[in-house]
């Protein structure tokens, strides 16, 4: 009954928190909760160790005790719109509603409230209306450039009163009304405020964030503000047309024809590399996608995000899509802001009508303007690439050519890599003369390869694989051609599966067990089998007499033989949990994988994905029987118990 009555409370605390009006309604309700056992209308903050930064949290941001990657601790306050009582426990008293004058006292936004009597705009916000005043902290003021300062306050009848003025709205508007991406008409000079309402509960003011929201008056509203804003009247295409810090980026929008496009309405986050940016970019590289209308404007739409996100709005990496389609993952670490985990930003939060700029001393370069050798840098890749340039292949790789490069990663590579005619060879099948997507790829497709061979593909409940090798990570898709990263090196078929029985010496004993019994024609015709082979040494663990007299019955023998050849091609990537396979004779056998080997009917394999025309072998070291009927099929993955036989001699 007990756990029954704290269940529901849970979900009452839960449902109640579903059913705010908005993010920051809810992010307040759950700092409510939070701060509840310090008593009533208490707010549980986190505020960033060794600062006096504080916001009001959600679930997951309250589990990792982080923001912008800085531990934080637990400050309760008093929730907007209350104070505490001496002696009594919590904040059981609401705030006395008087004027915004008054109220600029009662939240500390003390200098703003000096200002505005230094300014002669005291009369007014203590006299009869509706206001909104975004109220600059005393932090906020602080921080102001002294020359700005100085400018302001030696001209308070003028500059003082018209930078407070901007900062109010003539109408009363609760943090509810304060709306993702809308604007107000502010009192000076009907120039607007920008409203950003984000789904962390963050709102800002022309990016500045309310640090203390809903704070009531007599006549109007407060929202304290961590900064002091100012007045935008140009787009961000006006903005970044006025510094030459950014020329090399005004000329390639204008290049790329997205001047248009950034003078028109929006709410578009511009992350502009500085000529220094550019600079660093390799000249040929730069010249290249420079001279390409297509990758030019991939480039520059990959700076470009779809949303207006403000730097104050970041309080953990999230991954947020930009113009060009793909994901930058915008995050903070302390004060910096970060992309790509990198903090490469140098100048935050320049605002235009339409948007906001943030100075980055970074090219970003995405995968869509790319070459096949700019793909594989600084990916797991790196010796395969290596090996294709040594191979004469480099012009393949930084051509124009529509192709898909199959690269081994790294592991993939043992032993000797001298380059050979045969290594030559090799890698030429690595490269597909087509552009593909894997995606895209079906069961049974064939391949073209630069060295004349067709590789087959094989799509698995658990793996999407191209002969031996299968997919390990996501596709690179460049300008003109696709990356597809390999786990193995590939190793194309170049006979049946008797051709391969035969060239190996470790199934001389099984070839002639497979003539035997009349199968040779069956290893030889076309299909798609998988043959776990027994080495010579799995038949030499058979007792003598009963070899002997095996190799003397045809059927028994195929029968045997049968039970080691699987129905369909299934490489060893293609084995996931509990996989099963049809025997051309007997019950289905079991298939799974543990420490990276795979098992069939608990044998190990020895060495997997001998690639055929008409089939794939995998070499096992014993004979492989079925499973007792009872045995659990989890079983089936692991090894087999250790059984005493004498062996042939």
């Amino acid at each position: 009954m007990k756990h029954q009555t704290l269940s529901a409370l849970a979900f009452t605390l839960m449902a109640t928190i579903c059913v705010a009006k908005s993010p920051y309604q809810s992010v307040l309700q759950h700092s409510r909760i939070r701060g509840r056992q310090q008593g009533p209308n208490v707010c549980a903050m986190q505020m960033i160790r060794g600062t006096n930064k504080k916001y009001f949290t959600n679930c997951k941001q309250w589990y990792h005790r982080k923001v912008c990657g800085k531990p934080t601790t637990i400050a309760y306050e008093c929730c907007p719109g209350y104070e505490k009582i001496p002696g009594e426990k919590g904040c059981p008293a609401a705030l006395p509603l008087v004027n915004i004058f008054n109220t600029l006292g009662v939240v500390g936004a003390t200098t703003t409230q000096m200002y505005t009597d230094r300014a002669k705009l005291r009369e007014e916000v203590e006299g009869p209306g509706s206001f909104t005043f975004f109220a600059p902290s005393n932090e906020a003021w602080a921080a102001l450039p002294m020359e700005i300062l100085d400018a302001l306050v030696s001209n308070v009848n003028i500059e003082l009163l018209n930078a407070l003025h901007y900062h109010m709205v003539n109408r009363r508007l609760t943090s509810e009304e304060l709306r993702h991406g809308s604007s107000f008409t502010s009192m000076y000079q009907d120039f607007d405020v920008h409203i950003h309402h984000y789904p962390s509960g963050i709102v800002t003011v022309n990016c500045a964030r309310l640090i203390k929201t809903d704070q009531h008056a007599t006549n109007g509203i407060v929202h304290v503000v961590d900064r002091v804003i100012t007045a935008i009247s140009n787009n961000v295409h006006s903005f970044l047309d006025t510094d030459e810090d950014l020329e090399t980026l005004r000329t390639a929008i204008a290049a790329a024809g997205l001047t248009t496009m950034l003078e028109s309405d929006g709410q578009y986050t511009v992350f502009a590399p500085t000529n220094e940016a550019f600079e660093k970019i390799p000249p040929e590289t730069l010249n290249r996608i420079l001279g390409d209308p297509v990758a030019l404007k991939d480039l520059l739409n990959y700076h470009i995000l779809k949303h207006m996100q403000c730097a104050e709005s970041v309080v953990s990496g999230m991954p947020l899509e930009t113009l060009q389609g793909t994901v930058l993952e915008v995050g903070c670490e302390g004060d910096e802001m970060t992309l790509n985990g990198k903090a490469i930003i140098t100048k935050k939060d320049q605002l235009g009508t339409n948007g906001v700029v943030h100075y980055i001393n970074e090219l970003l370069i995405p995968d869509s303007a790319k070459t096949l050798i700019e793909l594989a840098e600084g990916s797991s890749v790196k010796t395969a690439v290596k090996m294709f340039v040594d191979a004469g292949l480099s012009s393949h790789l930084s051509g124009s050519e529509a192709l898909t490069l199959l690269a081994p990663q790294d592991e993939a590579f043992k032993g000797s890599l001298s380059m050979t005619a045969e290594m030559r060879k090799t890698l030429r099948n690595h490269i597909v003369k087509s552009q593909l997507s894997s995606r895209a790829l079906y069961h049974g497709q064939e391949l073209d390869t630069l060295g004349g061979l067709k590789l087959r593909v094989f799509v698995y409940r658990n793996n999407l694989c191209i002969e031996n090798a299968c997919i390990a990570a996501h596709d690179k898709t460049g300008r003109f051609a696709t990356m597809f990263t390999m786990d193995k090196v590939l190793t194309p078929p170049m006979g049946t599966i008797m051709d391969v029985l035969k060239a190996d010496d470790r199934f001389s004993i099984l070839v002639g067990a497979i003539q035997t019994a009349g199968m040779t024609e069956l290893m030889n015709q076309q299909g798609a089998l998988t043959v776990f082979a027994p080495t010579n040494n799995a038949f030499n663990h058979i007792p003598k007499p009963e070899f002997n007299r095996l190799m003397r019955n045809p059927h028994e023998l195929s029968s045997v033989l049968k039970y080691h050849m699987g129905i369909g091609m299934l490489v060893s990537g293609g084995v996931g949990s509990h996989t099963r396979v049809a025997p051309l004779q007997g019950d289905k056998l079991e298939l799974g994988t543990r420490n990276y080997t795979v098992y069939v009917n608990k044998v190990p394999v020895l060495e997997a994905d001998l690639m055929a025309t008409n089939g794939v072998v995998h070499a096992v070291d014993a004979i492989i029987k079925p499973l007792p009927p009872k045995l659990d099929r989890e079983q089936a993955d692991g090894p087999a118990p250790q059984r005493i036989s004498s062996r042939r001699s």
